[in-house]
């Protein structure tokens, strides 16, 4: 089994040789580790991508918006992936953005996650009948299971998710109640104890 630093290292040597530059290689390096530390099929979705790209061409994304529209080529998903780290603060903004017509979108995915730990937020990628949730790039949980075809998305949305608790506030307040039966009253020889509480001034 091949290590994560070894498929760090060889995913971004291949980027580089495939004509990206060393530093978008690095952060596909990084995010192809992360794909297979999270259990999704990286290096064969990127050898099938870099194999693609000496026959096809590929639109890219700079600046991305709410509706992106293909003008007829697919979208590379790495420059997508890059630009969209670099500007999630802003995209946040928009709660949701659209991309149509993406080359091989799970290796969007990784970057999407680290973007979601950037902002602190929980990430919706979906696209066809796939839904993944983005966790803080701690977990991504998803309904996807080895499907096979996954060449291109026709589109694909991207959700930025508010923070909400999974509990209700009765829940909350059932267990808290529960909780305070490890509270300690607070006596005289504690107060005296606490820090600060003292009278002498050790400086």
């Amino acid at each position: 089994m091949k290590s994560l630093s070894e498929i760090e290292t060889t995913a971004k040597r291949a980027s580089r040789a495939a004509g990206y530059s060393w530093g978008i290689a690095e952060e596909v390096g990084k995010s192809v580790r992360l794909s297979e530390l999270f259990g999704f099929p990286g290096i064969k979705h990127l050898n099938q991508y870099y194999q693609n790209k000496k026959k096809e061409k590929f639109n890219d994304i700079k600046l991305i918006d709410k509706i992106n529209k293909s003008n007829g080529l697919s979208f590379c998903p790495i420059i997508l992936g890059v630009h969209f780290i670099d500007q999630v603060k802003n995209i946040e903004t928009l709660t949701k953005c659209s991309i149509e017509k993406l080359a091989y979108p799970l290796l969007l995915l990784p970057f999407l996650s680290r973007s979601s730990e950037i902002i602190g937020k929980k990430l919706l990628f979906s696209f066809d009948e796939s839904k993944f949730l983005l966790n803080f790039n701690v977990s991504i949980s998803s309904n996807f299971w080895n499907k096979k075809n996954l060449m291109l998305a026709k589109k694909v949305e991207i959700s930025f998710l508010n923070n909400e608790d999974n509990f209700s506030d009765q829940d909350w307040k059932n267990l808290y109640k529960l909780a305070e039966g490890t509270f300690v009253d607070e006596t005289d020889s504690l107060k005296e104890g606490a820090a600060g509480a003292g009278l002498t001034d050790n400086d």
